[in-house]
Formats: C-alpha cells, structure tokens, sequence
C-alpha cells in the first residue's frame, strides 16, 4: 500500500529500532532474567531504541513535538503535529524472554491520531493506518472480526500488578465478562492487543491507567479496520485519561455494558 511521506517515514523508523530491539532481545534471552543486570539491559535497550526513533523521526520533520516514555514531552515550532511514541510495548515479556513485545509510533495532527504503525519485530508483523485509509497488517488489509455473540468471543485486558489501584476493578470486570465470553487474554502488550483487534484475532480491549503512548497507533489502525474506540468512561480523553475500551462495532454495546458496569 502507498502511503504518505509521514508514514513512510514511520515505517522506516518502525523497521530501524526494530532490528536494534530484536538484536538485543537475543542478548536478553541469554542473561539470567532475575537479576539486576537483565533489568539494567532491557533499560539500555528501551533508551538505545528510543534514540533511534527520535533520530529517524525528529531528523526528517524537525518541527515537530514529541511525547515519549523515556524522553518526556517536548514541544515542537508546528504546535499542530507531534510524534506520540513507545519504543519498546512489553518490556516485561522482553525482559523474560517472551516474544511479543512492540515499537508504537503515532503522529497527532490537532489533537487527534492522523496515523499509527505498531511493528511486532520478533514476528516482523508490521500494523499500520492513516486517517480514511484503511488498515494494514503488512500487505494484507486489516478488518476487525464479524463475530456477534459474546460467548464466541475473545477479549484482552490489562492486569494491573505490583499492588496498582486499579486491580479491583479490573478483578471486577473480569468476573462479569468471564462467565459470558470464550476466554479472555493477558498477554502483556496494550498495543498489541489493540492490533490484534483491528486484525480479528480478538473481538475487544478495555484498560485503565495506559499512557498516550501505549494507545495513540491502536486507536487508529483499530478505527480504520473498522471498529469503535471509545473512552471507558464516556466524556473522557481518551490520550488524557488512559482509560479505553475498543471492540468491533456488532459486539461493542453489549461488551462496553458489561464492562462499564461498576
């Protein structure tokens, strides 16, 4: 598929950080993952990736703004246009050796999501979307499932860990959507969960507490693949608040009831 000088610049970036990352992952399968020096390395390796996109991106639109995890938020002389970016989705299964994990690279153009890659570089699956352009899974155009019964269908979630404040409610959710679906998954990655969405694999998404980063590219390539992204709690900003619920558009009402049910 053709695309804009902007998401080609965005591929190029996707597929540059990519080979550092994937390079790197080989190394981090090999330490001892409980130790303080695996953790130090998946560090390096999120920072080293990061450079590389800030350097393919900045270096081709200068006056851009810029929103990452490492590097914070920047403004840039366009106030109109920043880079919204996670160098490395899924640092925990990273840092264990698991792979599924990802680059999310988005471009904000007043205020809302114009195009989103997210690159599975381990599996070299590369999603990607522009605004009223259809979404992609490399050379294959993407399309979100057409299932309509929620007993038929698998979602994805967050699990909060660490003691974080919104397990309850997700233990909630999960008790009320379990009993009336096929499964639902955890696997770690919000943006992958969100490109698995677009892709069908997955009926729905809901989490609490994200980032800009971990949502901006799914939010898109999820609506150009056909289905509804929506605030979890509706009002909200969704980049702001990072609360989000996505699903295809037959199943949404009733999926959001349920999980809005608190």
């Amino acid at each position: 598929m053709p695309g804009s000088a902007n998401l080609n610049i965005m591929l190029k970036a996707a597929r540059k950080a990519g080979r550092s990352l994937t390079k790197d992952f080989r190394e981090v399968e090999n330490l001892q993952v409980s130790s303080k020096g695996a953790g130090d390395f998946v560090s390096r390796a999120d920072i080293a990736a990061e450079a590389i996109l800030k350097e393919e991106l900045m270096g081709a639109r200068p006056t851009y703004g810029w929103l990452a995890e490492e590097e914070g938020a920047e403004d840039g002389q366009d106030p109109t246009r920043r880079w919204i970016v996670d160098p490395l989705d899924g640092t925990t299964n990273f840092l264990h050796g698991l792979p599924h994990w990802a680059i999310s690279i988005a471009l904000e153009h007043k205020g809302q999501v114009v195009s989103g890659v997210i690159y599975d570089a381990a599996k070299d699956e590369m999603f990607f979307a522009e605004k009223g352009e259809g979404a992609w899974l490399n050379d294959s155009r993407l399309r979100v499932s057409d299932r309509k019964r929620m007993i038929e269908s698998i979602f994805a979630t967050g699990v909060p860990f660490g003691g974080r404040e919104e397990l309850p409610l997700t233990l909630q959710d999960l008790a009320r959507l379990m009993p009336s679906c096929a499964g639902v998954r955890r696997w770690g990655s919000a943006a992958l969960d969100m490109a698995y969405v677009a892709a069908g694999r997955y009926e729905g998404f809901w989490e609490r507490s994200l980032n800009a980063w971990d949502l901006a590219a799914g939010m898109i390539i999820v609506r150009e693949a056909g289905g509804l992204v929506e605030p979890l709690h509706p009002g909200d900003n969704i980049l702001e608040d990072g609360d989000v619920i996505c699903a295809n558009e037959v199943i949404f009402s009733t999926f959001a009831k349920v999980i809005r049910d608190t």
